[in-house]
């Protein structure tokens, strides 16, 4: 049976914490799936680290769709979130319930995620209300990179702190199951993750959320060139995925594969036949 919210809640309520990674493809949703992970961001960090993008403004919503739907078959377990992209829960809260309707309805989502506080608590809230649960996200909010001056540490200051915990507390009455914290100082994060009833998700927040979040890209080492701050590396695949090419074109190159091992043959009489209908090599 899939992860629900009341079990991440329950997770919360007994100290246990919660760990969250990104997952964008079936492939890889299945393989965290196996391993246990019980909650799947399909975040739109894609764009970066999936599309090539310089930030996560310009993936869409049929792109979000698109991967959400690959993720969600590769899972059998997990809570799947779609992350709901730029400028589409801004405009109306109409327009907002139907596109977060989108990833339930048409993608296979159990939730989604929306950043900002301020404006956005009533977005929550009509959403939650509609029977689709929803995590907000506090702190640095990519989708705002422009606005908040790069991709900065946040809450540093006396005001911003007392404005962040307002916001989470708002979420949390206005409904959402979870609250994503991220790039802010840990000390506030503690605050905020012992204020809330419901929990906290650190990503660059320190230890004392009620759970973790991490890019799959950087866990894994996929992306060789850049490890951000908040980001442990557990394994460093880049260098293994080149070395794994560069053999196979070498052996292609030098005539070492395939070898009969990976090739079909005919038996005589099927041979003989297939030569007659098609004529021998040239």
């Amino acid at each position: 049976m899939r992860i629900t919210i009341r079990d991440l809640q329950a997770m919360k309520e007994r100290g246990e914490k919660i760990a969250m990674l990104t997952a964008y493809d079936f492939a890889t949703a299945r393989l965290l799936d196996a391993a246990g992970v019980p909650l799947l961001l399909v975040g739109d960090s894609l764009g970066m680290v999936v599309l090539g993008y310089d930030s996560t403004i310009p993936v869409t919503l049929e792109e979000m769709l698109h991967h959400t739907r690959a993720v969600v078959r590769g899972t059998q377990r997990a809570l799947v979130v779609g992350d709901m992209p730029f400028m589409t829960y801004h405009i109306t809260e109409s327009e907002a319930l139907r596109n977060a309707a989108r990833f339930l309805q048409e993608a296979g989502a159990q939730a989604v995620k929306l950043e900002g506080g301020g404006p956005r608590v009533a977005t929550v809230q009509r959403i939650v209300e509609s029977g689709i649960p929803v995590m907000g996200h506090l702190g640095l909010t990519p989708q705002s990179v422009h606005q908040l001056g790069g991709f900065r540490a946040q809450a540093k200051s006396a005001e911003e702190a007392r404005c962040l915990l307002e916001d989470a507390l708002r979420l949390e009455d206005a409904g959402a199951f979870a609250l994503v914290l991220e790039c802010i100082p840990a000390e506030l994060a503690a605050v905020v993750s012992q204020r809330l009833r419901i929990p906290t998700i650190g990503i660059g927040a320190g230890p004392d959320c009620d759970g973790q979040v991490q890019v799959i890209h950087d866990l894994l080492g996929l992306i060789a060139d850049f490890v951000p701050k908040h980001a442990k590396r557990y394994a460093h695949l880049a260098p293994v995925i080149q070395e794994a090419v560069q053999t196979y074109l070498a052996e292609v190159q030098q005539g070492q594969f395939p070898t009969e091992e990976h090739s079909i043959r005919l038996g005589a009489e099927a041979l003989a036949e297939v030569l007659k209908a098609v004529g021998p090599a040239a």
